[in-house]
C-alpha cells in the first residue's frame, strides 16, 4: 500500500496555517484573542502531525487514512472557528468549533480501531 500524498499535502498546509495562527497570536493579536488563537493553532498543528502519521502508516489501511482525514479536517474546522470567533467576533463560530472537536475525537477512535485490526 502506498502513502497518501493528498493527505500529506493537506496536512502540510494545515500545519503551515497553524504556525501562522500561532505566530499571529504571539505577536499581533489583542490580549483577549490570544488564547483562542493559541488554542486553535495547537489543536490544528497537533492534528496536522496526526494526519501525517496516518498518511505514512502503510499498514493502517483505509481506516487509518480515514482517521487522518478526520483529524486534519477536524483540526482545520476547530482552528478556523476559534480564529474567526476571536478575530472577527463571529459568535456563530462558537457553534462550529465543537464540530471540529467531534471530528478530531472520531479520528482518534478510528486510529485505535485501525491499530487493533489484524
Amino acid at each position: 500500500m502506498m502513502v497518501n500524498r493528498n493527505l500529506i499535502v493537506f496536512a502540510a498546509f494545515n500545519g503551515a496555517m497553524a504556525v501562522a495562527l500561532g505566530a499571529f497570536a504571539a505577536h499581533g493579536a489583542a490580549p483577549q484573542v490570544r488564547t483562542l488563537l493559541s488554542t486553535g493553532a495547537a489543536y490544528q498543528l497537533t492534528h496536522a502531525v496526526f494526519a501525517l502519521a496516518c498518511a505514512v502508516w502503510t499498514g493502517g489501511g483505509r481506516l487509518a487514512r480515514l482517521a487522518g482525514w478526520l483529524g486534519a479536517a477536524g483540526g482545520l474546522v476547530f482552528g478556523l472557528a476559534l480564529a474567526l470567533l476571536g478575530v472577527l467576533s463571529l459568535s456563530t463560530m462558537g457553534m462550529v468549533a465543537p464540530i471540529g472537536g467531534l471530528l478530531m475525537i472520531s479520528a482518534w477512535f478510528c486510529l485505535a480501531v485501525a491499530a487493533l485490526r489484524p
